[in-house]
């Protein structure tokens, strides 16, 4: 009973190890294309586009609210009062 149990464990293992290997072939013969490539570039940079237009958000919400200057302030007496 063992043996059958190893030789059906063996037997899916194979199977498994197979079909990621022609997985793997798959995706390495898919080489794409120039269309693909510029969208991919597009993409990136409307993403990062998008990143600086929050960072610009934020950073005009937390000048204008003087909470940066706030929290300096708070981080700075905090350390001074741990060093004396």
């Amino acid at each position: 009973m063992p043996s059958i149990i190893v030789m059906l464990t063996y037997r899916t293992l194979a199977a498994a190890t197979s079909l990621a290997g022609q997985a793997r072939a798959r995706a390495a013969r898919r080489v794409p294309d120039r269309a693909d490539r510029g969208q991919t570039t597009a993409e990136y940079a409307l993403v990062l586009l998008g990143a600086a237009a929050v960072a610009l958000l934020l950073l005009a919400w937390a000048t204008s609210t003087n909470r940066v200057n706030a929290l300096f302030n708070f981080v700075l007496d905090q350390i001074a009062g741990r060093v004396t």
